[in-house]
């Protein structure tokens, strides 16, 4: 059965999408710690795993997370851009790029925010103009 992360990649789930190629897509988290929270995944591999991708896939993914992650910084005032590979909650590798001013900022127990979906597109279509340049 596909994980909700492939149901997003094949578009049958909607959501905001802020870079994508042939082999990885990277899109807003719906519940984020900082606006720009961004979730990055690969499209073909759904291992729950990040090590235990096959390694073009875990390369890859680190690669198009690093490209994702300038043009996050680019678009979103910050210091700089955390990263946490959890695993735990969607059965599907992702990469969370979170906005940073403090390492707090990185805490998955705090209250997380519920930007509306007018500003989550506007953040979503930031962050892409910002890929599209690199």
């Amino acid at each position: 059965m596909a994980t909700i992360f492939t149901k997003i990649v094949r578009g049958e789930i909607p959501s905001y999408k802020v870079a994508e190629d042939e082999n990885y897509y990277a899109f807003l988290d719906i519940s984020p710690l900082a606006e720009g929270h961004t979730l990055v995944v690969p499209k073909h591999v759904e291992t729950d795993y990040v090590f235990a991708l096959d390694e073009q896939t875990y390369t890859g993914l680190w690669a198009f997370a690093r490209k994702v992650a300038s043009a996050l910084k680019a678009a979103i005032p910050c210091k700089r851009i955390g990263v946490a590979v959890l695993g735990m909650e969607v059965p599907h590798t992702h990469i969370h790029l979170v906005p940073l001013q403090t390492e707090a900022d990185l805490d998955f127990r705090k209250e997380h925010l519920h930007p509306s979906p007018e500003r989550m597109q506007e953040i979503a279509q930031s962050i892409l103009k910002e890929y599209e340049k690199l």
